[in-house]
């Protein structure tokens, strides 16, 4: 069984984080840049988890899983990343943060976008396709993607690189930039090349440093993301890092062939402000930007000086030119380590409620209150504690049309997992409880192991996404990673 590890990296005979926190990675391993030779280690990090017993979960005989592929590593990709989007012919897009090519001036490979086309007959395989291979900072390109795609009307795709780009950002005195917005453009005649262009290049870490998670539009056309570090505030988030992360607005350029620009709509101060945001951020349809931050919100307690995390909002200026301004909606400050650390974006339910997860193990909704305006409750709808083997939630929900949320676990105490994919009901009667359905239990290489991402219905209602370890891949311990899909 695949073990999950604190990922770090040794750069000039130092030890780093890669991605420091998670970034939309959460396969934590060791893992020296010049040779990429693996090895696991169990981190203290994981020592926040609780070790469960007792009564299981609920497990759903009626779906089936199928590897759609399996990454193999340079030069194809590995440790696919963050959610996959379908065009209207129904091929698969994604992002993987390693593979590709070894030969990026940064502290990992470089990464890859990649297409996966149905079979002509159904049950046949599918077709991987690597549409770019990042180059790193040394050719102003982006490296290392750090969240998944999303995708325009025309078909072309977005997506983030933690590094690269040409920012002054400087790791253990390398420049390795502050990382980049791309986009992917599909080609003007069939069979063609797809054409990359950075869209921004984060220049120093006050505008932003190491984007993670996925980007949204709003209807003007504007991407919103967020970046784990940088936005010029707060000191005391990371030793290797400037700042506590920011959330940023790319506008479009107004003529053709002109410069995206970007706006930061807030810079973390740490504290009682949250501290490194996660990237799938949501829109409210009326201005508002709700998100999380990992760390952040500080209130004493298990979490220290450094904070849970927390739940926020970002209301647009009512005069132009004005600053955005931030409310902390909610912050945790569990009482038995569990309800901690979000990882993940948020989902806007009906009359605006928000539900999430985290990776301390529960989902949960934040109701806005009808007795105090600006006050929000949380609910917790399910917690595995308790209830099997620890698990962490490190991907986002989704709703079905009924009512029912669906995600991922990313793995038990002690590796005893690898990971599986849940529904969970509302109750019957108002006031009930929430109830699961394990839908498929990862088993690991040549099975998936590790899913961290973000789940996506086709119009036939089954359910697709990626795992960051397992399949076939030889090249990676554990394997490189695969797309999988689960079917009723």
């Amino acid at each position: 069984m695949w073990t999950p590890t604190a990922k770090r990296v040794y750069y000039l005979g130092k030890s780093v984080p890669f991605l420091p926190r998670h970034a939309g990675i959460h396969v934590w391993r060791w893992f020296p840049v010049m040779t990429h030779t693996k090895k696991a280690v169990l981190p203290s990090f994981l020592s926040l988890l609780v070790v469960i017993c007792a009564l299981s979960p609920h497990v759903s005989a009626s779906w089936k899983e199928r590897v759609l592929y399996s990454f193999q590593g340079v030069p194809d990709g590995s440790l696919p990343v963050g959610g996959i989007v379908f065009d209207s012919a129904g091929n698969l897009y994604g992002a993987t943060t390693e593979g590709g090519s070894s030969s990026c001036v940064s502290v990992a490979q470089c990464g890859t976008v990649y297409q996966l086309a149905p079979p002509a007959r159904q049950g046949g395989p599918w077709t991987e396709t690597v549409l770019y291979v990042f180059k790193g900072n040394a050719s102003q390109d982006g490296a290392s993607p750090a969240g998944g795609l999303v995708m325009d009307s025309a078909g072309n795709l977005y997506g983030t690189t933690a590094y690269g780009g040409t920012g002054n950002c400087v790791l253990l005195g390398t420049l390795m930039g502050c990382g980049t917005v791309f986009e992917i453009s599909p080609p003007k005649q069939k069979g063609g090349k797809w054409t990359e262009t950075v869209l921004y290049s984060f220049p120093t870490a006050k505008q932003g440093y190491l984007p993670n998670g996925d980007l949204v539009f709003d209807g003007a056309g504007n991407l919103y993301g967020a970046t784990q570090y940088g936005g010029g505030h707060g000191t005391t988030c990371n030793g290797f890092y400037q700042y506590c992360g920011a959330v940023f607005e790319l506008s479009p350029p107004k003529t053709k062939g002109g410069k995206w620009t970007e706006k930061v709509l807030h810079g973390f101060k740490g504290g009682t402000d949250g501290a490194n945001p996660n990237g799938g951020l949501v829109l409210d349809g009326k201005g508002g930007v709700y998100g999380t931050s990992y760390e952040g919100g500080a209130e004493g307690g298990e979490c220290g000086t450094v904070g849970c995390g927390t739940v926020f909002e970002l209301r647009p200026p009512t005069n132009k030119g004005g600053a955005w301004a931030e409310t902390v909606l909610h912050r945790f400050h569990p009482k038995n380590s569990v309800d901690e650390f979000p990882t993940a974006g948020l989902i806007i339910g009906v009359k605006g409620k928000l539900y999430g997860t985290t990776h301390g193990d529960t989902v949960f909704r934040l109701t806005p209150s009808s007795k105090r305006l600006g006050s929000w409750n949380e609910t917790i709808l399910y917690g595995f504690t308790g209830k099997g083997p620890s698990y962490a939630l490190d991907a986002p929900l989704i709703f079905d049309s009924t009512g029912n949320l669906y995600s991922t676990a990313y793995a038990g105490s002690g590796g005893s997992v690898d990971g599986n994919v849940f529904k969970l009901k509302p109750p019957i009667v108002k006031g009930g409880i929430w109830t699961i359905d394990v839908l498929y239990s990862f088993a690991g290489s040549p099975d998936g192991a590790l899913p961290a991402a973000a789940l996506i219905f086709d119009q036939r209602g089954s359910l697709y996404s990626t795992t960051q370890a397992g399949g076939s891949g030889q090249a990676c311990q554990g394997g490189c990673g695969t797309v999988f899909e689960v079917s009723p």
